[in-house]
């Protein structure tokens, strides 16, 4: 060993000198001694005692020497290989260096970091300091793992050799019992993107750090993969910790830069710990068996199966009615609105803590209506997630002008513009204005009720189950005494008034016209609309218990109103339960699954889309989506709620349910085979491409079920839903320019459609589809529901 020492003097002594390149502390330290002091450390590394004094001086004197100056990467690179015995040196100093060492080089270029994750070892070694009780080793292993995360590829590696739970558990064995943060301004304006200061050591805050990252990149099998338990706790320790996050954020309590100097600054951000929440509860059973299976009928809808029958015959989507409140009704029924009332305070005196109530909620960000992936929905967020309320979005308050009957907007008429150019985030402030706001006659209405009550989501789940859809929708109104606050107009959806507190006096007016309109279209505000003295006209006068049934496309308007007992006025506050029918779950949605269907089983007829025949025959096709579309446009039926995957249906296949749908079905059938449309379509096809636009833009979510299909090895017997304009244009051409043949090889395509289409083959790929929608649809339920629980 001496030898070794005295080689080591004599390289420090030198006489050639590096170049510092802008770091003039690191020292003028020769390049070829940082490259003979390779032989150096390999020999004292593979010492036969570790446990030798002399030899663990020269591994310290080499690691820190190498970390003393900008290390170079084919140094790095012969450093490497040491790593993993260094790691497991049973000297906390070695440890400590060699995982900071393996940071630096991380840090160094994308090909570097690559090099370091993609050894097995060094990985696993390192991994292995993280649940030490030697605390420098452990954060010097945690900055590495950290230093890692820089890249994907990084960040994958780790989640493959487990460090997650690693890391979870780790956090969970040194966090404090309590949680004291601060926040402070980050590098965005955007509020979600304040980083979290934390007045706990420094190595839970790495744990946390790490974790935190590792949670954000998991997809939902590397998320499966942990165990519930700890996925349980580390949940807990999250929300603690978002509470208070939370809190500060409403409250503006910001620190400025330069302050905070005792605290420790993580990169977590709002967002990103919100994030992790959402991530950690969107495949987690949020519904529980607290009421029976048909106490959601029972109490919101009629007390039997002939009830419920008659209103899907005769009242669904056609004329609004209301279930009143019976005195007989049992207590066990009225609860499912008990629970949701005490989370709100519910008192007499319940508007003055409406404040204290919109402090708790969060912004519940717009999912796209065909986003089916979870994730893709979290990066489009990411920099947003968990942020406050925001104006005309999750929250509105306004009222209407009794003289001009149109709307008047708070936050709008008191700001300086009428045109808020970015979003009105609600800061306390505006929270103590909405009660103000509420005093002057203007109504609070909350969206998204379902994202923030647990109850609620519980209800409105219940409630889409009962007809078919994917998920439903709850809104809540208050409004104060004497006032009205949406002036007159109709909703894209169905809606259940449900009465919790007060009165209210409803006018609701039959359709203006037989078709009902569409989820999404723009729907009109009706302030001086003169409706039609021939229109049938409702009014209905709400007590507390009643449910009233308003269908899609009914002008409605109410406002609060005397009681008739005793004459005194109060407030009113209602749910507004919304079954939203998105297109592919109305019939025609399900004719265009038919159709698709019935071609994929027909791919064994189709010659190549290289030949005219291939062409004329996926063509005529497409074609044919197009002319079911400009059916739905003027046949009501096409337009109406399917409810083929409604429980009642798939509980009994011979349920009056089940033949209901299967006579639509047929009808529908007969409905396209004696329509041709096929110059209409045409036409059609001709100006969207005119337009340079997607002619078959409107039913691009059969790409889901394009996704399952098989594919057949030499056969190109389909256009892709997402193929490019340019390709669809050039085929196109080819269609028209055989115009008369064209015509021939569609109405054959649209008579074998008809003819040979089934209904029991179509309904298996609808619920399929069915499925897909309410999954991601649960998973952002869960996960907003995750944030709401604080």
């Amino acid at each position: 060993m001496e030898h070794l020492q005295e080689f080591k003097k004599k390289n420090n002594n030198g006489n050639r000198k590096r170049k510092s390149q802008s770091h003039s502390n690191a020292g003028n330290t020769d390049r070829r001694s940082n490259t003979l002091t390779f032989p150096l450390l390999m020999a004292a590394a593979l010492s036969h005692s570790q446990t030798n004094t002399n030899t663990r001086t020269v591994v310290k004197d080499c690691l820190t020497k190498f970390l003393s100056h900008p290390i170079q990467p084919h140094e790095a690179t012969c450093i490497l290989s040491l790593c993993p015995l260094l790691l497991r040196s049973k000297s906390p100093r070695i440890a400590t260096l060699t995982a900071q060492f393996v940071g630096a080089v991380s840090l160094l270029s994308f090909e570097m970091n690559h090099q370091v994750v993609s050894d097995f070892h060094t990985l696993k070694a390192l991994i292995s300091l993280i649940p030490t009780s030697r605390k420098a080793v452990s954060m010097a292993a945690c900055d590495g793992l950290l230093d890692i995360c820089s890249t994907c590829l990084g960040r994958q590696r780790l989640l493959l050799f487990s460090a997650l739970g690693t890391l979870m558990f780790a956090f969970l064995e040194v966090q404090g019992s309590s949680t004291l943060i601060s926040l402070s301004t980050g590098d965005d304006v955007n509020i979600a993107s304040l980083r979290i200061g934390f007045q706990k050591g420094k190595l839970p805050v790495l744990l946390l750090n790490a974790a935190i990252i590792l949670i954000n990149t998991c997809n939902i099998e590397q998320r499966r993969k942990i165990p519930s338990k700890l996925s349980e706790c580390f949940s807990v320790s999250l929300k603690e910790v978002w509470r208070e996050a939370h809190k500060k954020m409403i409250n503006s309590d910001i620190l400025g830069a330069g302050q905070g100097m005792n605290l420790y600054f993580s990169n977590i951000t709002i967002s990103d710990l919100a994030e992790s929440i959402f991530r950690l509860s969107i495949n987690v059973d949020q519904f529980p068996a607290l009421m029976s299976s048909n106490i959601v009928e029972r109490r919101i809808f009629w007390s039997s199966e002939d009830d419920f029958k008659h209103f899907i015959l005769n009242q669904w989507e056609v004329l609004p009615c209301v279930v009143r409140r019976f005195s007989s009704a049992s207590l066990e029924v009225d609860e499912i609105f008990t629970s949701f009332m005490q989370s709100l305070y519910f008192k007499d005196s319940f508007p003055s803590v409406l404040s204290s109530i919109l402090q708790d909620l969060i912004s519940c960000l717009p999912i796209d209506s065909d986003e089916l992936d979870i994730l893709n929905f979290l990066m489009e967020v990411r920099n947003k997630l968990g942020c406050p309320l925001i104006n005309e979005q999750d929250i509105r308050v306004l009222r209407t002008d009794n003289q001009f009957k149109q709307e008047v907007h708070f936050f709008q008429e008191n700001s300086d513009s009428c045109r808020v150019k970015t979003p009105h985030v609600l800061c306390l402030d505006d929270m103590l204005k909405c009660q103000e706001a509420y005093n002057d006659g203007y109504t609070v209405a909350l969206r998204g009720m379902e994202f923030r009550f647990e109850r609620v989501a519980l209800i409105v789940d219940r409630l889409a189950s009962i007809f078919g859809q994917p998920s439903a929708g709850a809104n809540m109104y208050l409004t104060p005494p004497n006032s009205q606050g949406l002036a007159r107009h109709y909703d894209d959806h169905c809606v259940f008034v449900c009465q919790i507190f007060g009165s209210k006096q409803w006018k609701i007016f039959s359709q203006p016209n037989g078709q009902l309109p569409r989820l999404y279209d723009p729907c009109n505000i009706l302030n001086n609309e003169t409706i039609d003295s021939t229109r049938d006209c409702y009014n209905f006068f709400l007590n507390e218990g009643d449910v009233l049934y308003i269908p899609r496309g009914c002008p409605h308007e109410a406002c609060t109103h005397c009681d008739k007992q005793d004459g005194s006025v109060g407030f009113s506050l209602h749910l507004t339960l919304g079954v939203e029918v998105e297109p592919p779950f109305e019939w025609e949605g399900f004719m265009h699954i038919a159709l698709f269907c019935w071609n994929r089983t027909q791919h064994h007829c189709h010659p190549s889309l290289k030949s005219l025949s291939g062409i004329l025959n996926v063509m005529s096709t497409r074609l044919l989506h197009i002319v079911i579309g400009l059916i739905g446009n003027s046949d009501p039926a096409f337009r109406k709620a399917c409810l083929v995957a409604a429980a009642s249906s798939q509980s009994n296949t011979n349920s009056w349910l089940d033949q209901c749908q299967r006579t639509i079905f047929s009808y529908l059938i007969n409905k396209i085979s004696r329509e041709p449309r096929f110059q209409e379509a045409l036409k059609s096809v001709e100006a969207a491409i005119e337009r340079n636009e997607d002619p078959f833009q409107q039913i691009k979510w059969l790409r889901y079920l394009n996704q399952e299909r098989e594919s057949v090895e030499g056969h190109d017997w389909d256009l892709d839903w997402d193929v490019g304009s340019t390709e669809i244009k050039d085929i196109f051409s080819v269609y028209v320019e055989y115009k008369e043949m064209a015509e021939r090889v569609f109405m054959d395509v649209k008579s074998k459609f008809c003819n040979e289409v089934s209904y029991d083959d179509v309904t298996a790929n609808y619920k399929l589809l069915h499925e897909k929608y309410e999954e991601v649809r649960k998973q952002y339920m869960n996960g907003m529901l995750s944030l709401h629980s604080i």
